[in-house]
């Protein structure tokens, strides 16, 4: 699976690591770092996203913006794929908020009130009394109409 990683830093010298993240960072790059030491911390802070390794020291964790749960780095394709999922969802969601408030806040309103539909709230029912099975449930609503 393809998750979009160009360049694959490994083997950096712990002194240089920060220097790294900025230089591709310079480049316009998006950067996330993967660490599980102390001398990882400026790195993982430094970058886009920082990924510590929850066996790893107090302030990697610390620095990083997502901490991976077991040892294994491979776990990092997980992380990607459901922030992507995640984003997708979200958007989703937005989508469909807005479509539906497009739709019932006019409603509402009462912009099919000039054609004689209107929005009865519960509010409105409770007053006029209109429970299913009540014998004078359509006279009220005619007399409340009217």
């Amino acid at each position: 699976m393809e998750i979009g990683i160009d360049t694959v830093l490994a083997e950096v010298r712990p002194e240089d690591k920060a220097a790294k993240v900025s230089e591709l960072q310079s480049r316009g790059e998006r950067v996330a770092m993967v660490g599980d030491g102390v001398n990882d911390a400026p790195a993982l802070a430094q970058a886009d996203v920082g990924l510590a390794i929850g066996a790893g020291t107090d302030v990697a964790i610390a620095s990083a913006g997502v901490i991976l749960a077991g040892d294994d780095p491979r776990t990092v394709v997980s992380v990607i794929e459901l922030s992507k999922a995640t984003y997708r969802k979200m958007v989703q969601n937005l989508w469909w908020t807005a479509g539906y408030n497009l739709v019932s806040v006019p409603l509402a309103a009462g912009l099919l009130a000039p054609i004689g539909i209107v929005a009865l709230n519960a509010q409105l029912l409770r007053r006029l009394d209109l429970r299913p099975g009540h014998r004078d449930g359509d006279r009220r609503l005619a007399a409340a109409t009217v």
